[in-house]
């Protein structure tokens, strides 16, 4: 078994520790918490065909750097 690779700042106690909470939420509870972090960061999630992901990527880009 390969080790596991964690992004800086997180270890395998953080992450579990997440798992954890989200594991604990009720569906109405995860609901509002998806609710609240797209009102907070004014962002969306859509699905989209997997062929527009270049175009969508770059006008991403290019709104970034506007």
């Amino acid at each position: 078994m390969s080790e596991q690779k964690f992004p800086a700042g997180w270890d395998e106690r953080r992450v579990k520790s997440l798992i954890t909470h989200y594991d604990n939420l009720s569906d109405e509870e995860q609901e509002a918490e998806d609710e609240a972090a797209q009102d907070e960061n004014k962002e969306t999630v859509i699905s989209v065909p997997a062929e527009l992901l270049p175009a969508i990527r770059q006008l991403i880009a290019t709104h970034k750097s506007a």
